[in-house]
């Protein structure tokens, strides 16, 4: 089988992250279908080349040196499907989040109004269980396709899925998409809930601004992250082009001239303080590559 129609070469990553930074992907592979895809994980793996897979790189720090290695996006028309029938949805992987949670509030499906204002694909969404203090995307999962680096395609129930704060139990390498389960409702009442979401959201994050989303999860006792960085004195922070919100401290916004470097040092620097002044290791919740 071919592969010259969705493999490219020395992909700058910047332009598919959410901050807009990072070097090029060795290799780059838009699968066009489950065929390609098993195609071009076989290549790698005999080839014993690393796997990396991207959705909307929404929580996502490429170093400036990129990544020796193949990276999978799942863009293409084969895993953007949105099927509604009898209270759920099977979503492909490449599915956009936001236009996800559009589609079923004009279907009076309720369930996915606290992803709202969170970028991101839903095969993204469910490795990470993307939510926040509204709920999660793992509350509504009742099943995830996924394939592992063989090209083995399998299902997992609900019953065998484990969504905690920020992961899954899910180790295969590949999320192919998910069956989401969702309440009738009012799609004025849905709307409304959404928009109320989304505004506490704008109100209180920099999504104006370039980021990677949260930079560091919560502790499981005590004050927040953002609280953390926010009362050791850090907010407004700036290393090179990169500078602690101060909108909300646990995002760490990028300027013109920013590099991941810069972003990597100023989490160097918070991790420092925070450790310093209130004896607690921050752990990181954006993905860092490689």
């Amino acid at each position: 089988m071919g592969l010259n129609e969705c493999v490219s070469e020395n992909v700058s990553l910047a332009r598919f992250t959410w901050i807009r930074l990072g070097g090029p992907a060795r290799w780059f592979i838009r699968p066009r279908s489950l065929e390609e895809l098993q195609e071009a994980v076989r290549r790698c793996r005999e080839n014993e080349i690393s796997i990396r897979v991207l959705g909307l790189g929404a929580n996502l720090l490429v170093s400036d040196d990129g990544v020796d290695g193949a990276v999978f996006r799942f863009s293409e028309p084969h895993w953007m499907r949105m099927e509604f029938s009898d209270g759920r949805v099977d979503a492909g992987a490449g599915v956009d989040m936001q236009k996800l949670m559009v589609k079923c509030v004009r279907q009076g499906r309720s369930g996915l109004e606290c992803l709202a204002g969170i970028p991101g694909t839903i095969g993204g969404g469910v490795r990470m269980n993307a939510g926040g203090r509204f709920g999660d995307l793992g509350a509504s999962v009742r099943q995830v396709t996924v394939m592992d680096t063989e090209g083995t395609v399998f299902e997992r129930e609900r019953d065998d899925l484990v969504f905690e704060y920020r992961r899954t139990n899910i180790s295969a390498a590949f999320i192919l998409g998910a069956t989401l389960e969702l309440e009738e409702d009012a799609p004025e009442r849905i709307l409304r809930k959404t928009k109320e979401i989304w505004m506490f959201k704008k109100n209180t994050q920099p999504l104006n601004n370039k980021s990677a989303g949260c930079i560091f999860k919560n502790p499981p006792e005590g004050p927040s992250a953002g609280a953390l960085i926010d009362q050791a004195g850090l907010k407004g922070l700036r290393i090179g082009g990169a500078e602690v919100s101060t909108k909300h401290a646990n995002f760490i916004v990028a300027y013109p001239g920013c590099k991941s470097a810069d972003v990597h040092e100023t989490i160097k620097v918070v991790r420092q303080r925070v450790l310093e002044q209130y004896a607690t290791e921050l752990q990181l919740e954006v993905q860092v590559w490689p």
